[in-house]
């Protein structure tokens, strides 16, 4: 591995006194960092959303487009799951930078070629490098705030995609005005993802020692259960011990990966195709669609953090009991966004949805890296991940725009409604995982 990819070794301890305000800036400008960096992410991600109204004028049908926009969630997922493993071993200041940089580059070419298979394929490539921004920032977030504020301050960071999302109309928007035409909608994100992904570089930390400072759980008292049999909690592990260890054989992970799939169908299935939707069942202009849109991402908000603060608070670090109550809640909101022909009603049920789906999508994100070492943290996550996008974000794609082809909107409406019976299905025997590994870990 190339030098500067390794994780940053650590330096000289500071002085005592000048810890707790060095930890404290640290933080708040790792946090920022993060949650900008993963923010621009999005740029590079979800603009494909707003370039389908253009393709579908152009003669592609919904099969093509949901085939095309299903290259993204197939190789993220993988590449989300075998990068989170070598993020683990990584320095993520680097990662994470290198990778938001690579798929903008990869954005200036997807616009330039009307054949499928090539769009495909720079879709596939755009999603690998995709892959390489969640795990370093769980490597962050694991290394930077402790077991018992995590929750809270993951919630918080969560709704760096829900920022990142919602802007994307207006940055798609800005970049058709720039550029003229519809490749605005990836040339204008693709120079923020370049000139961000420069700047994380500048500002961004990897550990807490690589400062100077003492293992978050020295510093704050508070040492995770599930850390207890680890006899080096600061020893770098291997990418063989991280899967077979601590991953692999962990039967929670695999309950919440299985249930990412289904959550991630009823969050991509939805959100992904609210321009073409509104736009031809319900009567929206491209703005009004756009303003839809930006609902679902915003509401998120303060949803996400709500939640988060209740399965740290009332659930007492329990995930699943307040992810099967959002998913209760989406089935509900879904049922009125399906029937409803106001605009104002569907409006609102987008915007419930949006601040309940992202519940369990930041929960189960949360649940892997609590299930783990922290050192392990980018490969748990990446796990649910390939779950979620290859399984379920694909299936959102491919298998909706399909349906809605053969069966109607109807019978999308069904599918995404039988995937949330499923995803709380498979979150039930999670009810109790905390306690378990409390048990497990002791």
């Amino acid at each position: 591995m190339l030098n500067f990819l390794k994780p940053a070794p650590a330096i000289d301890r500071l002085p005592d006194q000048k810890i707790p305000s060095a930890y404290k800036r640290y933080r708040i400008q790792v946090f920022i960092s993060a949650y900008i960096g993963y923010m621009i992410y999005y740029f590079v991600r979800s603009n494909f959303v707003f370039a389908k109204p253009y393709l579908l004028a152009q003669g592609f049908t919904n099969t093509r487009i949901g085939f095309v926009a299903s290259a993204l969630g197939l190789s993220y997922g993988l590449s989300k799951f075998i990068m989170g493993n070598v993020s683990d071993r990584s320095n993520a200041r680097w990662f994470l930078a290198i990778g938001l940089i690579l798929s903008g580059v990869s954005n200036l070419f997807i616009p330039n070629t009307s054949s499928i298979i090539i769009m495909f394929f720079l879709m596939l490539i755009n999603g690998w490098f995709q892959g390489m921004g969640w795990p370093p920032c769980g490597r962050l977030m694991t290394h930077w705030f402790s077991d018992n504020e995590r929750g809270v301050k993951m919630s918080i960071w969560n709704t760096s995609c829900n920022i990142g999302g919602g802007l994307v109309a207006t940055i798609a928007t800005v970049g058709v005005f720039l550029f003229g035409n519809f490749k605005g909608i990836f040339y204008f994100p693709a120079i923020i993802a370049i000139i961000g992904g420069i700047l994380f570089i500048i500002f961004a930390k990897d550990t807490p020692q690589s400062v100077g400072l003492p293992p978050i759980e020295e510093y704050r008292n508070d040492y995770p259960e599930v850390q207890k049999n680890v006899k080096d909690k600061e020893a770098e592990l291997s990418g063989k011990e991280i899967l077979f260890k601590y991953v692999l054989n962990n039967k929670l992970l695999w309950f919440i990966a299985i249930a990412n799939i289904f959550v991630y169908m009823v969050r991509y299935g939805v959100i992904n195709w609210v321009p073409i939707y509104l736009g031809t069942q319900r009567g929206f202009n491209l703005k009004d669609s756009s303003i839809a849109f930006t609902l679902f991402e915003f509401a998120a908000i303060p949803g996400s953090i709500l939640i988060g603060w209740i399965s740290d608070r009332i659930f007492h670090g329990r995930r699943a009991p307040i992810g099967i109550i959002c998913m209760v809640l989406v089935i509900v909101a879904t049922f009125v966004y399906w029937h409803s022909t106001s605009h104002i009603t569907i409006n609102c049920a987008l915007a419930c949805i949006g601040a309940l789906i992202y519940g369990p999508v930041m929960l189960i994100g949360i649940s892997a890296v609590d299930l783990v070492p922290k050192k392990a943290a980018g490969t748990a996550a990446g796990f649910t991940g390939l779950f979620g996008y290859v399984g379920g974000q694909v299936l959102a794609e491919v298998a909706m725009g399909a349906i809605v082809d053969h069966f109607s909107w109807d019978g999308g409406f069904i599918a995404l409604i039988i995937c949330c019976v499923l995803s709380i299905f498979f979150l039930s025997f999670t009810w109790n995982s905390h306690k378990i590994n409390e048990k497990t870990a002791g």
